[in-house]
């Protein structure tokens, strides 16, 4: 088996000098959550935009508190780190799976389409997914975005996994391993591109962003739409320990994903609450 190349930090911090995301990178050989890392830089605002890397996670968590491992240098593992941040956090789960659908399509040239609401697929099977957290600390609102990329990873990595989206990785849809660094570079550069894109998300040297009102005039709702797996389908949803199925019609960052009921009325489900149990 060939030795992983390990992430090339010098690299990242000369592409991204100046950038507020990615300006300045914090890089673990291994940690339990790079989100929990990134955590603990939070009370120090000059900190804003800070990106934390692992090469190995061993506690790592998803959507509802999924657990997951990661091995040593086969994924990219990373934390963004936003302070004193006026966003809706739904539109941010949004503008990060726009950022790394389209990282993943223009640096691999992998037809990478978005899951509602955290999942990046290619040709069906998972290939990223997307955490967003928030808190409030020291009296501030912030954010930390979470991504996991599969990269180098076979397809005997994932035997015995019980997903209910296949697992795949960029190695496996490109039959060639993937430079891990370079990578890192794209997803670092389109999410500072789609934050500022978003019409409600204003990135500055003060640390500050502002917020808006978000419709489907924005940027971001307009490419995610594009890349929806969902839009236009028929989909069955569980919210509340109730099933519901209808045509999905849009998205909503303030409600979320908007669906037209069978039944006749159109609702809209929020990602905290809803999963969603197949798309036709």
């Amino acid at each position: 088996m060939t030795t992983p190349i390990p992430l090339n930090i010098d690299r990242i911090e000369k592409v991204h000098n100046g950038c507020v995301v990615g300006g300045r990178v914090a890089v673990f050989k291994s940690t339990a959550s790079t989100n929990d890392a990134a955590w603990q830089y939070a009370l120090n605002p000059a900190h804003h935009g800070l990106c934390v890397l692992a090469e190995e996670q061993t506690k790592g968590r998803g959507r509802r508190g999924r657990k997951w491992q990661s091995a040593a240098g086969e994924s990219i593992l990373c934390s963004i780190l936003l302070i004193d941040t006026l966003i809706e956090a739904e539109l941010l789960t949004l503008t990060a799976a726009v950022a790394v659908a389209e990282a993943i399509r223009n640096c691999c040239g992998l037809n990478a389409t978005i899951k509602w609401p955290n999942d990046i697929l290619v040709n069906g099977r998972k290939l990223a997914g997307i955490l967003v957290e928030k808190r409030t600390v020291g009296g501030r609102t912030c954010y930390v975005v979470g991504v996991g990329v599969n990269c180098n990873q076979n397809v005997e990595a994932f035997n015995g996994h019980t997903l209910r989206t296949p697992a795949t990785s960029i190695r496996i849809e490109t039959a060639s391993p993937i430079d891990r660094t370079g990578l890192v570079c794209a997803l670092l550069q389109a999410f500072e591109d789609w934050l500022v894109r978003s019409s409600s998300f204003s990135l500055s040297k003060s640390n500050r962003a502002k917020a808006c009102t978000t419709n489907k005039s924005n940027p971001v709702i307009r490419r995610w739409m594009q890349l929806s797996t969902l839009l236009g389908r028929h989909v069955t949803v569980e919210c509340d320990n109730q099933t519901f199925s209808g045509f999905c019609r849009g998205m909503d960052p303030a409600e979320g994903l908007i669906v037209q009921l069978d039944s006749g009325p159109v609702r809209a489900f929020s990602a905290n609450h809803t999963s969603l149990i197949r798309a036709e």
